[in-house]
């Protein structure tokens, strides 16, 4: 009697499966990547109300971070500065500039200026600035090396697998306390980190939270 199929159908079930199995591989790595905060958030660089370069500012100039961010090592939030932060500078320098019009009609007017926020926790999620410097995390470890930045932009994805990955191996990001505002920051060899992480982790009895609560409260 003669086959309905040809022989080479035999084969069918095993290639079927094995692309299926390939298929579902590349979809999986495909929202993996293209769904993940490396590739939906990294990059994130709003245009502001107004040209505010912080290379020139923190890098050209070296204004401290701590400066405008007044309350970085004091609060859990890190402050937008007010209008008054500004002018306490352009009240003289430039005064007249049109780069700072909006500036002086937020004084005048006694109206914020619409800062859009580059770094920011989701609402679910707690996170405390002065507990972090404390410690001796740099501004540059979540904000990148933002005295470069003409416009600040985001350069980590700040998701759960990046914040724990800190939080299991602190030592690599611990730094001296004159250098958490200095966004270019180099650590020093492997085995003098290691030794002053130690002494840190030690004397400040450091113990990143790895549990639900320590972030989700």
């Amino acid at each position: 009697m003669a086959q309905i199929f040809p022989k080479w159908t035999n084969a069918f079930p095993t290639a079927f499966a094995g692309g299926s199995f390939i298929l579902a591989l590349a979809l999986v790595g495909l929202v993996w990547y293209y769904g993940s905060p490396w590739y939906t958030d990294v990059g994130y660089r709003p245009e502001q109300p107004l040209p505010f370069s912080h290379k020139l500012h923190a890098g050209d100039l070296g204004v401290d971070c701590r400066y405008c961010h007044n309350t970085v090592e004091l609060s859990a939030h890190a402050n937008v500065p007010p209008t008054r932060t500004c002018l306490n500078c352009h009240r003289l320098i430039l005064p007249e500039s049109k780069k700072l019009l909006l500036v002086r009609e937020s004084w005048s007017e006694k109206k914020p200026i619409g800062w859009i926020r580059v770094h920011k926790s989701p609402d679910y999620c707690y996170f405390n600035h002065s507990a972090h410097l404390y410690a001796g995390i740099g501004c540059s470890d979540c904000h990148g090396p933002v005295a470069n930045m003409e416009i600040v932009a985001l350069t980590e994805p700040l998701s759960m697998s990046w914040c724990l990955d800190c939080h299991r191996r602190p030592e690599p990001h611990l730094r001296p306390r004159t250098e958490l505002t200095n966004t270019l920051w180099i650590p020093p060899p492997e085995d003098q980190q290691a030794a002053f992480a130690s002494r840190v982790i030690r004397e400040k009895n450091i113990a990143p939270p790895e549990e639900c609560s320590g972030c989700h409260r």
